[in-house]
């Protein structure tokens, strides 16, 4: 018997988030600068290093893996990964492989993804305003996005909208985000900003729209119930009762959930960070590199785990993005 991953605060590991690439066509504002400088391709792991690296994990008891980015899809050759991680679904080793996308490169991608056996994707949404959606990706073009939903549908992938709440840019739209979701039959998810990374001339701060409050928007128009729903990560989720519609809250600042972590992050550089909020990393390139063989890889993989912290430590309380991370959200992958 393989012993599983579990970290000091005995929390297991079974979720991994893998980046692929941090390059991305879009630019969101709160995500990004709008001229990054982007790593060297040489500095990238291999497709078949990342096949590797995720099939250490699984052998460890990772379940589920997301692919994340940048935009995983803009990563070339991305389509053989999929494919060739599919064996892992296919033997039961891992109950879900899944994706988080910007939605651009979904109407090219859509089928091939669900034939590599993905059923569930997260597609990241902030506004249906056409005007207001290239304001805030800067390059992203609304109307490519939702004909890349409509092709995920079809394909038969079921769809989630991840929305960043932004005060003062979304607010008006939560009930239109709502209908719109409910008539498409997706689910929709709102996360809270997170302080990551030098954004130029945006301000966290006035980014910042507390899901409290936007519960309670919509606790004034449906009647919201609990949900004891867990997809393995950490949103929270409510059923608005005329419509039958569940509504996820992801909260690391009003309401911190790192006493049920299950998951950590590696970047496309093959780093691993335990936590989102903390900038503890450790190297699993070397390893990787160093041997043909998977001991040194998995002696470093639990040696990592090992140093996973109790939880970050975003904080907007005192009127200050506290506990801002150095790097983008495009580098570690979401």
């Amino acid at each position: 018997m393989i012993q599983p991953l579990v970290d000091p605060f005995q929390r297991a590991i079974s979720y991994l988030r893998v980046s692929v690439t941090d390059r991305c066509d879009f630019r969101c504002v709160y995500c990004m600068s709008e001229n990054m400088t982007f790593l060297p391709k040489k500095e990238l792991l291999s497709l078949e290093e990342l096949d590797r690296l995720c099939s250490a994990f699984v052998r460890l008891g990772v379940r589920k893996l997301r692919i994340t980015g940048g935009e995983p899809l803009v990563r070339r050759g991305i389509m053989t990964f999929f494919q060739t991680m599919s064996r892992h679904l296919d033997s039961g080793a891992l109950d879900e492989m899944t994706i988080t996308t910007n939605g651009s490169q979904l109407e090219k991608y859509a089928d091939d993804l669900y034939a590599a056996g993905l059923r569930r994707i997260n597609v990241s949404l902030d506004t249906l305003d056409e005007a207001k959606f290239a304001q805030i990706t800067r390059w992203g073009r609304l109307p490519q996005v939702l004909r890349g939903l409509d092709a995920a549908q079809r394909a038969g992938l079921k769809v989630k909208l991840n929305t960043v709440a932004l005060k003062g840019f979304n607010e008006e739209e939560l009930f239109t985000l709502t209908a719109f979701c409910a008539d498409r039959g997706m689910d929709l998810t709102f996360i809270e900003v997170m302080p990551m990374g030098d954004i130029g001339n945006e301000d966290r701060l006035s980014q910042y729209w507390a899901l409290t409050d936007l519960r309670a928007r919509l606790a004034e128009r449906f009647t919201v119930t609990d949900l004891p729903d867990r997809t393995g990560g950490p949103a929270r989720y409510v059923r608005l009762e005329e419509t039958g519609q569940k509504i996820g809250f992801i909260t690391p600042l009003t309401h911190n959930f790192c006493e049920s972590c299950n998951r950590v992050r590696v970047t496309c550089t093959g780093e691993i960070y335990t936590c989102l909020g903390q900038e503890g990393k450790s190297d699993l390139r070397a390893p990787l590199r160093a041997s043909e063989s998977d001991v040194q890889l998995e002696e470093a993989i639990r040696a990592a785990i090992a140093l996973k912290p109790r939880g970050h430590d975003f904080d907007y309380s005192r009127q200050r993005p506290d506990g801002q991370m150095s790097r983008h959200m495009s580098h570690t992958g979401g």
